[in-house]
């Protein structure tokens, strides 16, 4: 069902390539246009992220302060939580809005037992609370994405990171093709996938080209893609390097908006160093989702009280 490499994969890429480099303003009309033309403009669906399980992952992401390889992060280790409270933390952010919940665990794989037994009371609760229901779990095996499946899960989160060529330099205990796999149980058991990946950890455009190239030809696409902007955490190989300009997320949406036309298209990490209008143009690119709350996992993001004037600005837009 997947695949990185191919004659149709160098094709897009060259295509995701050029709308890349394109000028910025002929760029965000095509991407505006073909956004029109698949979705409400006003539709921006509000999706909340909880760390259920923080810290001590075994892998060694170049990006993340929670892999166990990065020890100078000194990220507290978090026990797995309570479904209960994490029932409860979803009400609440149904309360301030949003409709999806996202559930995040630090581990390189689920494992059959109790912990993944909570995860499947938790994506039940969620769902009875009339919310969609979207976890990352690390690797999954065909059983396990079923179980998912029959407790309601909505969508399944795993990112490609970056692009084929790429990710040995930003990962080393897990192998594109294990994350291919994960996609294709999860996609057998009827479940949507939700996968996308980061820019600014020096990868080259054309790396940025090979990911949407790579994501734009599952068949059938993603339903849900979200794009994140480094976020830079001492203590990581990549804390030294400098945080994404807003331009390079505007061009990033609106390609991935033209190549993936139906997708939910997410505004997601990094956004909490971006202006009101920096976000408003990413909208207009294509951008149809935003991560809601002050913590993304562990990372900072746009505070409730900014996304409160951002709707705001935005004035009479349907949220959900």
């Amino acid at each position: 069902m997947f695949d990185s490499k191919g004659p149709e994969i160098g094709q897009t890429a060259a295509r995701a390539e050029h709308l890349l480099r394109l000028p910025l303003l002929t760029l965000l009309h095509e991407a505006a246009a073909v956004h029109c033309a698949h979705h409400d403009v006003e539709d921006i669906q509000k999706a909340s992220l909880l760390s259920i399980k923080t810290g001590g992952c075994p892998e060694d992401c170049a990006y993340c302060p929670q892999s166990a390889h990065h020890k100078e992060v000194g990220l507290q280790k978090e026990h797995f939580m309570d479904p209960a409270a994490v029932i409860a933390m979803a009400a609440r952010a149904k309360a301030a809005g949003a409709g999806r919940f996202c559930m995040g665990a630090a581990w390189r794989r689920v494992r059959d037992g109790a912990e993944f037994d909570a995860v499947l009371q938790m994506v039940r609760g969620v769902r009875a609370l009339g919310m969609e229901a979207c976890v990352t779990l690390g690797m999954l095996q065909p059983h396990q994405a079923r179980a998912l499946a029959d407790a309601g899960l909505t969508a399944y989160n795993h990112n490609l990171d970056t692009g084929p060529e790429f990710y040995a330099d930003i990962i080393g205990t897990r192998t594109y093709r294990d994350r291919l796999e994960t996609l294709e149980h999860v996609r057998a058991a009827g479940i949507a996938i939700c996968c996308g990946g980061i820019i600014g950890m020096g990868e080259s455009l054309r790396d940025r080209a090979e990911l949407l190239a790579v994501l734009a030809n599952f068949d059938p696409q993603p339903e849900s893609v979200p794009i994140n902007a480094l976020i830079p955490v001492p203590g990581t190989p990549l804390g030294h390097l400098p945080r994404v300009h807003p331009v390079e997320m505007i061009r990033m949406i609106a390609t991935a908006r033209i190549l993936m036309p139906r997708c939910r298209l997410r505004l997601s990490a990094g956004r909490d160093g971006f202006s009101i209008s920096d976000q408003i143009l990413c909208f207009m690119a294509g951008a149809n989702s935003i991560f809601y709350g002050d913590i993304l996992l562990t990372a900072p993001n746009s505070g409730l009280s900014l996304d409160d004037a951002l709707f705001e600005t935005l004035g009479g837009i349907a949220v959900n």
